[in-house]
Order: structure tokens, then C-alpha cells, then sequence
């Protein structure tokens, strides 16, 4: 996956995301949905992490297409 295409996912990713908060705050939101946000969360937090780990592979002149998609607990676990 290339950095566009990461980036249009985030992009998806984010417009569903903008799409359910939307729904929250009219109160419509049923608690799938709820299940739903936080599954994008972790997603977007996964995706954000992939795209920082192809640039700083590009960086230092190592083979962006190496990096991996890291599971849920380690990405959900940095600090800020």
C-alpha cells in the first residue's frame, strides 16, 4: 500500500468517523454505532502509525514498503 492510498483511507476513515459524531450529537447513535467509533479510532490510529513508519523508513533511506501495520494493543499503548 503507497502513501496515497493510506492517505485516502484515513480520509474514508475520517468522513465515517466526522458521519457518526454528526449522529451523536443529535442523539440518534445506536450503540453498535458507538462500537463503531471506537473501531475507527484504533483504525485511524493504525493507519496514521503505518504512514509515519514508510516515512521514516523513506528517511533514512531504507525500503518504505517494509513497514508493517502494527496490531491494535501496540498503537493504542504510545504515548502522546
Amino acid at each position: 500500500m503507497d502513501d496515497q492510498t493510506i492517505l485516502k483511507h484515513i480520509q474514508d476513515l475520517v468522513d465515517e468517523e466526522h458521519q457518526l459524531m454528526e449522529q451523536h450529537t443529535q442523539g440518534e447513535l445506536a450503540s453498535h454505532e458507538h462500537e463503531r467509533m471506537q473501531a475507527l479510532e484504533v483504525s485511524l490510529d493504525q493507519c496514521w502509525d503505518l504512514l509515519r513508519q514508510r516515512r521514516a523508513r523513506r528517511h533514512a533511506g531504507l525500503n518504505p514498503e517494509d513497514a508493517q501495520e502494527r496490531d491494535p494493543k501496540t498503537v493504542e499503548h504510545y504515548l502522546q
